[in-house]
């Protein structure tokens, strides 16, 4: 008796969701929002005159854990200067089969000049590709990331590429919330800061607010099934 018992006990979860609605997806056609600080793919950034923001000072290279950036500075041309400072990269790289996309770069840059987009899904058909240089990484005359052909963006994607500089203070410093500390880009201007931990939490500008409230309906479904309560 025991053994029937077993035997279609084990079957108990999967009785359980058949008269119920499907709750997969039809990835890749349809995916699941991603959260604001998601780390994707790089971009290098301009100002909103469109100078660079890079000055070739190779932080993010002497940071990078997994040493796949590679960066190599120039003094800036008198007549048609690149960057607003002294210098600028002129030669910019990263290898994405080593990237890790851990941020330390985004965190270590001085000018804002490297952040990360949401897209994280493409692949490639030779290792070269994988190799991005600099006029893959800057950002294009209306300030949008350039799009390769084997990169798979979505509709929105593009202008999200400034998460992490929008969070409060690396230092948590609550004073600090709210408070825009950053310079303007190419094609966005000055972005909105993110909402923190307190009561302007939901920030509807930055769509956390949706996000936060469809994985919580996803999981808190998933927790109640399984008999384990809702999320607190």
């Amino acid at each position: 008796m025991s053994r029937v018992t077993d035997f279609f006990g084990g079957f108990r979860l999967t009785f359980r969701h058949l008269g119920r609605p499907r709750v997969t997806r039809g990835y890749p056609e349809v995916k699941r929002p991603k959260q604001p600080r998601q780390h994707g793919r790089h971009v290098l950034n301009r100002y909103e005159d469109g100078m660079e923001k890079c000055i070739g000072c190779e932080l993010c290279a002497g940071v990078c854990p997994a040493k796949c950036i590679y960066v190599r500075g120039l003094d800036n041309p008198p007549d048609h200067p690149v960057s607003p400072g002294e210098r600028y990269g002129y030669v910019y790289e990263i290898n994405y089969l080593r990237c890790i996309h851990c941020d330390l770069c985004v965190e270590a840059c001085p000018t804002q000049a490297i952040t990360e987009s949401k897209l994280f899904e493409f692949s490639f058909t030779n290792r070269a590709d994988a190799i991005y240089q600099k006029s893959q990484l800057l950002v294009d005359d209306q300030g949008f990331p350039q799009r390769m052909p084997w990169e798979d963006w979505r509709e929105g994607e593009a202008a999200m590429t400034g998460g992490w500089m929008r969070a409060t203070s690396p230092a948590g410093d609550a004073s600090f919330e709210g408070l825009t500390q950053w310079s303007g880009e190419l094609g966005v201007g000055v972005r909105a800061p993110e909402a923190g931990q307190s009561d302007g939490r939901d920030d509807e500008a930055t769509g956390s607010k949706a996000l936060r409230v469809e994985f919580a309906s996803h999981f808190d479904a998933d927790q109640r099934e399984d008999g384990r309560g809702g999320r607190r």
